[in-house]
């Protein structure tokens, strides 16, 4: 089973992507940043989680509450107040781990070279932070997969996808780390729709259901066309089966400096070797079965 770290800012979108990861990968870790909303309520939300996934010990460690050099920038008008909708899980009993979320990736990666992947699904302030204080994580990564990004468009404004906006001097950092960033960006993600008949699939699945359908329906109108995309958990469909995608390498720099692209990763696919794999084209349906059926697996060992 594919061993993951995952740094994430929960969020909607990464609820749904920690229940897919619960159900076929072996997390060893989730690391909070914030993000969608504040640092204390993504870490209380991963908490959460956790318990309510059955994932047992798994350390939950907080991290940056803000971006390394910049003013915060939060999406609470997407995600609410709380950061998971209407969902309503009962509160965590155990507490988060002690120390920050930039050493336990470094410890965790270091203790075990070339087994664990990385996936980052929220801004990456806790990455750079890792890559400056231990460059040697670059090596000891087996992967890192992020949810950011877009060679297309933004979604946060006109140029710049939220994750990269959240913190474009540490996404530049970690681009530019010396390592191959996997990026599942909005040109794939936005393709992740959740259909009425997603929908329909995933209700009847027990107490997943009660995360799995607000969580969803929260985000937006769900039709037959296809409403809200559930983007983090495209970066863990990748981990789960990379062929889902269609990638190709590329140059990715990040821009910290523009005074309307601020944010933007500025995409050249004219190289056969770059610093990134950036996905271009997602298999819908597989991606559906993968997930739904994933999900089917959790709801049975949850009840």
């Amino acid at each position: 089973m594919t061993r993951v770290l995952i740094d994430c800012d929960p969020g909607i979108d990464d609820a749904l992507a920690l229940a897919l990861a619960a159900s076929r990968l072996e997390i060893v870790g989730i690391t909070t940043v914030g993000g969608n909303v504040d640092l204390s309520l993504t870490t209380a939300n991963a908490l959460a989680l956790r318990e309510f996934l059955d994932l047992g010990d798994v350390p939950v460690t907080p991290g940056a509450a803000g971006a390394l050099m910049r003013k915060t920038v939060r999406a609470p008008h997407v995600h609410g107040d709380t950061g998971l909708g209407d969902v309503v899980l009962p509160p965590a009993v155990r507490p988060a781990s002690q120390g920050h979320a930039a050493d336990f990736i470094i410890e965790t990666l270091a203790a075990s070279p070339g087994e664990i992947t990385l996936i980052a699904i929220g801004p990456l302030t806790n990455v750079a932070l890792a890559v400056l204080r231990e460059p040697r994580v670059v090596e000891w990564a087996k992967q890192l997969i992020i949810m950011g990004g877009s060679f297309t468009r933004g979604n946060h404004n006109p140029a710049a996808e939220f994750n990269i906006l959240a913190d474009p001097e540490a996404a530049s950092i970690v681009f530019d780390a010396g390592w191959q960033v996997h990026m599942m960006g909005l040109d794939v993600t936005l393709t992740a729709l959740v259909t009425s008949e997603v929908l329909d699939r995933m209700r009847g699945l027990g107490r997943l259901s009660d995360l799995l359908v607000p969580a969803a329906q929260y985000y937006g109108v769900i039709s037959a066309d296809g409403g809200p995309a559930i983007h983090d958990a495209v970066a863990v469909a990748y981990a789960l089966d990379p062929t889902l995608v269609t990638s190709v390498p590329a140059r990715v720099d990040v821009e910290t400096k523009g005074a309307y692209t601020s944010g933007m990763t500025v995409t050249d696919f004219r190289v056969s070797q770059g610093n990134a794999q950036v996905a271009t084209v997602l298999d819908v349906k597989r991606f559906w079965d993968l997930v739904i059926g994933a999900y089917e697996e959790l709801a049975r060992r949850l009840g």
